[in-house]
C-alpha cells in the first residue's frame, strides 16, 4: 500500500528540497513526525511442537492460556531444550507484535511502554527481544526491572490444537510514574491489550495502563484495544464492555472474542454490536476473513462499486467505500461495514497462526497514522474537509490488513520481517482498485 510517509528516495545534490518559485525549503520536509505509542507486557515466545502426555505432565490445559510459575517455567524450558523440541524462540507479545509490524510497514517510529531486564546477556530472553525488534522501534522509554522479562510457551499438538503457557516475571512491574503524558498526548495513537488487566497483587501494570488511557482520552488519541484471548474475556464480560464504552475507540478481536464480549456467534452482527459502545471495529473471523464496521457522516457517505453482500445485515457493504469517523464527529452518523476474503484464498499451507491478527491491526495503524501526517503537512487538503480517522476507506483498509495477516500466516515468526511490495504480480489489480 502506498501512503504518504518516510519512503526512501534516490539523493541527488544539493539535496535541500527547496521550492523553486520561493527558493525556500519546502515546509512539508520539515514536518513533525508522527508515531504510535503501545504498552505490553514484554516476553519472548517459544514454540514447541508436544504431545498430550507433555501437557499433563505439566498440568496445563489443552487450548488455554495459563499462567505458569517460576518453578515451573524452569523445568518446562529445561526439558525441551534437552529434547530439542523448541522449534522456534522470537520477541513476542501481541502490542510488541504490533509496533514491530507497524514499524517494518510503515517505515516510521513506534514507541513500547513496558518493563525491561536491567542486566541482559547475549542470548538471554531480554536479548531475543531486543535483538529481534524493529530499530523503528523506539525502546527507550522501557522501564528497567531488576529480574526477567515474560516468557510464553506455545505448545502445539499433533492437531495443530495450541496451548499457552505464561510465565510472568516481572512484565506487570510498569508503573505509572513510568507514563510520560507528553508522549501520550502527542501520539497518533495508544494500543493496549487485555492482558494488562490481568495482573496480581502487588503490579502496577493496571494502574499504568488505566493512567495512560485517561491521559489519551483527555488529549483526543484515539485509544486501540486489542482483546487478546476469549479466556480471559469471558471472566467478565459486564467489565470489558464498560470498559471498552468508556476509554476506547477502536476494538479489535476475533470471532471468539467477539462472541465472549457480546454473546453473539455471527461476527457481522457481533462487530454491530460493538459500535454500540467504540467507533470502530476489527474483526478477524479465521478462514472466513476479516470484518471491519464503524461510522461515517450521512454527508461523507460513498457507495460501493462492488457486488453488495447480505447476511444477518442486509447488504452491509453497500457504503463500504467510505472513510470511517469517530461518532462524535459525525452529524448524521450513520453505521458502516465491509467484508474481504482471505488474501488469494488464503495459504495453502499456514506455518503460524500466532500474530496474523497483530499484523492486521498494524495495517489499520498505518492507514491511521498516514491520515494524521497527511493532515499535519497539507492541512488544507479538500481530503481533510472530512473529519475522517483513516486515510484510506473501510474497504480500502480490510484488503491491507488482509495482505498484512497472509504474510505472518506463511511463515513461522509472529512478526513480519519487510514490508510489503507497492506492486505485486500475483495479485489481481482489482483487489487494489480505488
Amino acid at each position: 500500500m502506498k501512503f504518504p510517509g518516510r519512503r526512501q528516495h534516490r539523493h541527488y545534490f544539493p539535496v535541500d528540497n527547496k521550492n523553486p518559485l520561493t527558493n525556500q525549503v519546502n515546509p512539508s520536509s520539515n514536518a513533525t513526525q508522527n508515531y504510535i505509542v503501545g504498552i505490553d507486557q514484554v516476553l519472548v515466545d517459544i514454540e514447541a511442537k508436544v504431545d498430550q502426555a507433555f501437557l499433563d505432565e505439566f498440568d496445563l490445559h489443552r487450548g488455554m492460556s495459563q499462567v505458569i510459575s517460576d518453578e515451573v517455567t524452569q523445568r518446562l524450558y529445561q526439558r525441551l531444550k534437552d529434547e530439542s523440541l523448541i522449534n522456534y524462540e522470537f520477541a513476542g507479545g501481541t502490542i510488541g507484535n504490533t509496533m514491530h509490524n507497524y514499524s517494518v510497514l510503515a517505515d516510521d517510529r513506534s514507541v513500547l511502554l513496558g518493563v525491561m531486564s536491567k542486566d541482559i546477556h547475549v542470548g538471554d530472553y531480554a536479548y531475543r527481544f531486543i535483538s529481534n525488534t524493529s530499530s523503528r522501534v523506539d525502546l527507550n522509554y522501557l522501564q528497567s526491572v531488576d529480574g526477567p522479562i515474560g516468557r510464553c510457551f506455545t505448545l502445539i499438538d499433533d492437531t495443530g490444537e495450541r496451548t499457552f503457557g505464561i510465565n510472568a516475571g516481572l512484565i506487570n512491574r510498569l508503573h505509572p510514574d513510568s507514563i510520560d503524558e507528553s508522549l501520550i498526548a502527542g501520539a497518533s495513537a495508544l494500543v493496549i491489550s487485555s492482558y494488562l488487566m490481568r495482573t496480581q497483587p502487588g503490579d502496577t501494570m493496571t494502574e499504568a495502563a488505566v493512567k495512560a488511557v485517561k491521559c489519551a482520552n483527555a488529549a483526543g488519541v484515539p485509544v486501540v484495544l486489542t482483546l487478546g484471548t476469549r479466556f480471559l474475556i469471558e471472566e467478565e464480560p459486564e467489565f470489558w464492555r464498560d470498559f471498552v464504552h468508556k476509554y476506547v475507540n477502536i476494538l479489535t478481536m476475533n470471532e471468539e472474542e467477539a462472541l465472549a464480549i457480546t454473546g453473539i456467534e455471527d461476527p457481522l452482527l457481533a462487530a454491530n454490536k460493538c459500535l454500540d459502545w467504540v467507533d470502530m471495529v476489527i474483526c478477524t473471523a479465521g478462514k472466513d476473513g476479516l470484518y471491519l464496521a464503524g461510522y461515517v457522516d450521512e454527508v461523507f457517505k460513498r457507495e460501493s462499486e462492488y457486488p453488495l453482500l447480505s447476511g444477518e445485515i442486509h447488504e452491509f457493504n453497500r457504503y463500504e467505500y467510505s472513510r470511517p469517523m469517530l461518532l462524535n464527529d459525525c452529524k448524521e452518523p450513520m453505521r458502516i461495514y465491509t467484508h474481504s476474503a482471505p488474501y488469494m484464498g488464503g495459504p495453502e499451507s499456514i506455518k503460524n497462526t500466532n500474530g496474523a491478527g497483530d499484523a492486521a491491526l498494524a495495517a489499520i495503524l498505518h492507514d491511521l497514522s498516514a491520515n494524521v501526517y497527511h493532515k499535519n503537512t497539507v492541512a488544507n487538503s479538500s481530503k481533510h474537509e472530512q473529519p475522517a480517522l483513516t486515510y484510506s476507506s473501510l474497504s480500502q483498509m480490510s484488503k491491507y490488513a488482509n495482505r498484512a495477516s497472509y504474510e505472518v500466516l506463511v511463515q513461522h515468526s509472529p512478526r513480519l520481517s519487510r514490508g510489503l511490495p507497492e506492486r505485486e504480480d500475483s495479485l489481481d489489480q482489482a483487489y487494489w482498485a480505488q
